[in-house]
């Protein structure tokens, strides 16, 4: 069974920053795209950016320049250093694959992962 294992999260003070990391484990012969997704209370989970495994990448325009997405596609694991934080960047934020080949299956399905919080407050 294919997992996403994100760490990294906490409490941070506005400006500050933190590194997520998302390690994917299994019998995974590929992965199309790695990235992060987050959801705050009340409201819908939204993109935050992705990173195909040639290097193209996707932000949405409220991280655009503060987040940097990058991944290391030999352990399967994708980062996003989150620069610069705001109160609105609190949320739960989300490990994303999508086309994952995986030895022995049928297809190239998406997983997630569980979600890891993060805060930013005074």
């Amino acid at each position: 069974q294919v997992q996403l294992v994100e760490s990294g999260g906490g409490l941070v003070q506005p400006g500050g920053s933190l590194r997520l990391s998302c390690a994917a484990s299994g019998t995974i012969i590929s992965i199309n795209t790695m990235g992060w997704y987050r959801q705050a209370p009340g409201k819908q989970r939204e993109l935050v950016g992705a990173m195909t495994s040639v290097g193209s990448t996707n932000y949405a325009d409220s991280v655009k320049g503060r987040f940097t997405i990058s991944r290391d596609n030999a352990k399967n694991t994708v980062y996003l250093q989150m620069n610069s934080l705001k109160p609105e960047d609190t949320a739960v934020y989300y490990c994303n694959a999508d086309g994952v080949v995986v030895r022995g299956y049928i297809g190239s399905p998406q997983f997630w992962g569980q979600g890891t919080q993060v805060t930013v407050s005074s």
